[in-house]
């Protein structure tokens, strides 16, 4: 009896939770604040079909790994976000949160506007997201930002296209927060072309840190896998890491005018990405990285490792030997060099960066040192591994 007793009030409680879930039909920044204090986990919020402009909502909103609280369009492709962009369109700070199906459309962001932040928020997702064609009017501005200290965020299944002058996705890592864990999944970033920015920098399709001198032992153990990028030409650098502890995982690179580069930052796996075609391949600084597994393919100079103006992880340098690093079962085909073990010898950086901020030498004279080059396959490459 007690058993009967104890199955009946499981079963209503299940069938009263999805009773108690509701859709919130919205189409004005308003409606939204109207509900926001009634979500529950298992809730929607659905935006409907429409151009938007103007909105800037803050999310804390609590579900569950089971019943995430979901904001999503009506019908995706048919929420279209534009305009000026001031403010986070979208800032979500709570757990278990899911944006889903919302397109971004020629959005003009001013230093402070960003078209998502997930900000101290835990095991949010943003998915099947469209950002196209919008252009940042001040430089480093990034369209998705994930910051503090939560953990477990995703940015998957989302298309990055032709936009200008920006950054695509950024982890954000200051000196008292950083996000944990974040993943950043099947995603395709293409048709970026060159920042207008006078020094070049600033169009980064994903950057984890941004300080890679002062902070960049600091370890969000981000992973970046499974994603696309194809004709990303707005910088050097279609990845920034300028952290430590993060991988690179299965990761597709076609015709970029731009490297995969560890900026700064320790101990990080890049294996098993494919480049084929472009101007670079896979640039390292740093302590204890392994580099494993990555096809490169009809690159000039698949991989580099730099010299720097300090080593290890407790020397401050603005750019950090590479050392004790792994470069193992690479296949390398198609190139001048295959890796290239000492790059940017006895560069001179006096006046190129603060030397108050940074106490740095200003001069690239430490060679790359105790790394293992071992079982890489080369194919039609004139020189295999150079060392300088």
């Amino acid at each position: 009896m007690i058993q009967k007793l104890t199955i009946c009030a499981l079963f209503f409680l299940i069938f009263s939770q999805k009773i108690s879930a509701k859709v919130y039909p919205i189409s004005s920044e308003q409606e939204f604040k109207n509900i926001q204090s009634l979500l529950v986990p298992g809730d929607e919020v659905e935006i409907k079909n429409g151009n938007y402009t103007d909105w800037s909502l803050s999310i804390n909103a609590k579900g569950t790994a089971a019943k995430p609280i979901v904001i999503r369009a009506e019908k995706p492709g048919m929420v279209i976000f534009s305009g000026n962009v001031n403010k986070p369109i979208f800032n979500l700070s709570g757990d278990y949160l899911l944006i889903k199906g919302i397109d971004f459309k020629n959005c003009i962001l001013t230093k402070t506007g960003v078209l998502i932040e997930l900000s101290t928020s835990n095991n949010c997702r943003v998915s099947n997201c469209n950002f196209t064609t919008n252009q940042a009017k001040a430089q480093f501005a990034p369209l998705v930002i994930i910051s503090g200290n939560g953990s477990n965020n995703v940015v998957e299944g989302c298309n990055f296209t032709s936009n200008i002058d920006n950054q695509d996705v950024q982890v954000k890592i200051s000196k008292d927060s950083y996000p944990k864990f974040t993943l950043i999944e099947n995603n395709i970033f293409r048709d970026k072309n060159k920042v207008s920015w006078p020094n070049g920098n600033g169009g980064e399709c994903v950057q984890i840190g941004q300080d890679p001198v002062l902070l960049g032992n600091q370890k969000p153990e981000t992973t970046v896998r499974k994603n696309r990028f194809i004709h990303c030409n707005a910088e050097n650098e279609v990845i920034s890491n300028k952290s430590s502890g993060n991988q690179y995982l299965n990761n597709y690179f076609e015709d970029n005018d731009g490297e995969l580069v560890m900026r700064g930052g320790h101990d990080c796996v890049i294996a098993d990405n494919t480049f084929k075609g472009g101007t670079g391949g896979i640039r390292v600084n740093g302590t204890g990285h392994q580099i494993i597994n990555n096809k490169i393919d009809g690159i000039k100079t698949a991989i580099r490792l730099m010299y720097g103006m300090a080593k290890g992880k407790e020397e401050i340098g603005f750019y950090i030997a590479a050392s004790d690093c792994i470069i193992k079962n690479n296949q390398i085909s198609n190139a001048t060099t295959g890796i290239l073990i000492g790059d940017s010898k006895d560069a001179d950086w006096t006046g190129k960066f603060d030397t108050k901020r940074y106490p740095s030498p200003v001069m690239q004279n430490i060679a790359p040192f105790n790394n293992t080059i071992a079982g890489n396959a080369f194919k039609d490459v004139k020189e295999e591994v150079v060392r300088k």
